[in-house]
């Protein structure tokens, strides 16, 4: 894939640059964070409330001017993230405004589930979304009757599973790893959708990776995933499969005619939404710089 690549449903309607090209001297990285339960998902919607909707009228009203924007990676409505990255042109005088108070700006413009956790400048050229070369998602599940108190927000509460077997999980989770057609985990409509435009639902994920963790006193089981690009709900169902792996209902072998069945049917259930962050995009090392 061309400058890394793109999550299914990621092709943006087509409009008129806000800044013309020739008055572009370069590009604000913006490193975000947001707790999903109270957004209808990342992209702009008419009359929902999104990330994209409340960053954007924050650039607005600092910048005084109409803004484009572009992600890494849209995220559902209920996904969080600790670290979606927004590139944002903007010109010679706006690279100008010291990082502290465009920070401090920014921060007073924007909600409070939403935060700017940092801001870097790239080149004229610099895509959030094209320039990643991997992204990177944690899911979290809690299991046992106990509800989960400061996980709450961010994890998947299997009540009536006492434990899951992680080990199994993982073991069973890298017949994943390396490039594949993930056609199996993604959304049946997002796949039709992009096999009738001609586009590939192979992806390569670099690893995939199972574990108990203990978060704020809390005992949970964390699903990593690394990959370069991700279809529509792709993290989700590897989850939810994994998850059947991890009851005892499933095997390895299981997971892996999934995956080679090419068919939605195939695989598990859509883990729900509530339990995935996005937790780190990568970048060409000279891709960004500290924004001073």
């Amino acid at each position: 894939m061309a400058r890394g690549g793109i999550c299914a449903g990621d092709i943006e309607p087509t409009r008129e640059p806000a800044l013309p090209s020739d008055q572009v001297a370069g590009t604000l990285a913006i490193t975000l964070g947001y707790r999903g339960e109270g957004f209808s998902g990342y992209a702009e919607q008419p009359g929902q409330r999104t990330v994209a909707g409340e960053l954007r009228r924050a650039l607005q009203t600092l910048l005084r001017r109409d803004v484009d924007m572009e992600c890494a990676g849209r995220t559902d409505a209920g996904v969080s993230a600790l670290g979606q990255v927004v590139s944002v042109p903007v010109t010679a005088q706006e690279l100008l405004r010291p990082a502290r108070r465009l920070t401090a700006s920014l921060v007073a413009l924007t909600p409070d589930d939403l935060s700017i956790r940092g801001i870097r400048r790239g080149g004229q050229n610099f895509s959030a979304r094209f320039d990643a070369t991997q992204r990177s998602y944690r899911y979290r599940i809690c299991c046992g009757p106990a509800r989960p108190v400061l996980a709450w927000g961010h994890a998947w509460w299997l009540r009536s599973v006492p434990a899951l077997d992680a080990d199994a999980m993982h073991a069973a989770a890298q017949v994943l790893v390396g490039e594949h057609d993930f056609r199996s985990f993604c959304k049946a409509t997002s796949a039709h959708l992009l096999e009738a435009d001609g586009r590939s639902t192979c992806r390569c994920l670099s690893s995939v990776r199972v574990s108990r963790v203990r978060e704020a006193g809390e005992e949970l089981v964390a699903v990593d995933v690394t990959g370069n690009a991700f279809l529509h709900n792709m993290v989700r169902i590897i989850v939810g499969s994994l998850v059947e792996v991890g009851r005892g209902h499933r095997d390895t072998a299981w997971l892996e005619g999934a995956l080679a069945a090419r068919d939605r049917s195939a695989a598990g259930p859509t883990a729900p939404a509530r339990g995935l962050v996005f937790e780190r995009v990568d970048y060409p090392a000279d891709a960004l710089e500290a924004w001073r």
